[in-house]
């Protein structure tokens, strides 16, 4: 019980990618040396997950520059580096962002992330999680030039594309399989006329453990100050009675940094729960003891073999030694659990 593992992204090395750029930041090694570069890298974040002591592992998202980028890459019809500007998230953080176009059929030519998935399973002895962007995440993340459709036809192609990368790298020998739905905590009338849809649709003959991230972004400024405004944390009573109703085998939830109530957990029940007991906007490192009371709070409305206790969202922002020793207080603070438990 207790098993520990990481929402998605580590940190990159400042010589793979510059830290100042945070989430999309460009590479530094020249192409001929990229991969690698991605190699050590990928490396280095199994060790630091390893040394930790996490249970479920992760590439830390090393060879991807953004967590949608990174996939769209691999399919045709989309371009990463002459962006459109669009109303993301609602508003919610900033007026506009840059994204990519859909700028012809899109398509899945084969594997995206079989390659790297191989890698890190070539490197670690440990259950490998593969993250992938959400349908409804990537229809609110690109802008569509080519098919000039409405949002739920979009997710659904968008879906079928997942699955078909989902099966191959659950086929591969993936452990889990997670799709990151950050959108899901804010369209919620999106999230009940199609968004469950899609998301069963991307999971649908998937033979690996499935699991959805829902959470309230990663811990950067614009971010951070919207958290300190809001006061509305209801979004995980509407969402998680719905999935679970799902086939979706595992929910990770925000709730370190956020002023969600756990009790909401109970909406859950019978679902492995990821629970977000580390910061991920911050550089101050928890104590093995905060993060333990964190746990406790969520074991009247999560039984104790479904609870997965996680960082919130993804460590990319944060510095190294910071990161390293968040990975450390998680796995520490679950172990003191664990005891108490008698396990």
């Amino acid at each position: 019980m207790l098993k520990t593992t990481l929402a998605g992204s580590l940190p990159k090395p400042a010589w793979l990618a510059d830290p100042h750029h945070q989430l999309f930041a460009p590479w530094v090694p020249p192409a001929d040396r990229l991969g690698e570069a991605q190699d050590d890298a990928v490396r280095l974040a199994l060790l630091d997950q390893e040394e930790a002591g996490l249970d479920i592992v992760s590439d830390g998202e090393q060879r991807r520059r953004h967590y949608i980028w990174g996939f769209l890459d691999g399919l045709t019809g989309t371009d990463t580096k002459q962006l459109g500007k669009k109303r993301t998230r609602g508003g919610k953080y900033v007026a506009e962002q840059d994204v990519a176009r859909i700028v012809g059929e899109v398509t899945w030519p084969g594997p995206v992330m079989g390659a790297a998935l191989a890698f890190a399973k070539a490197h670690t002895r440990r259950a490998v999680k593969v993250a992938l962007p959400g349908p409804m995440t990537m229809v609110d993340t690109t802008l569509d030039e080519y098919y000039r459709c409405d949002e739920e036809s979009l997710a659904m192609r968008f879906a079928g594309v997942l699955n078909a990368e989902a099966r191959a790298l659950a086929a591969a020998g993936a452990d889990v399989i997670q799709f990151d739905e950050p959108c899901f905590n804010i369209y919620l009338d999106k999230v009940k006329t199609w968004g469950i849809r899609a998301l069963e649709v991307a999971i649908a003959g998937v033979h690996c453990t499935t699991a959805i991230h829902i959470c309230y972004s990663y811990g950067i400024p614009r971010v951070l100050a919207w958290k300190r405004r809001n006061t509305e944390w209801g979004q995980y009573g509407v969402t998680l009675p719905l999935l679970r109703d799902t086939r979706i085998d595992q929910i990770s939830v925000e709730c370190a940094a956020s002023g969600v109530d756990v009790a909401v957990l109970e909406g859950a029940r019978g679902k492995d729960v990821l629970l977000g007991v580390i910061d991920v906007g911050t550089e101050e490192i928890e104590s093995p003891e905060l993060v333990a009371t964190r746990i406790r709070k969520a074991l009247p409305y999560v039984d104790p073999g479904h609870l997965f206790p996680c960082t919130d969202c993804g460590l990319v922002p944060r510095t190294r030694p910071a990161a390293r020793a968040k990975l450390r207080a998680l796995v520490e603070g679950a172990r003191l659990v664990r005891r108490e438990l008698g396990a």
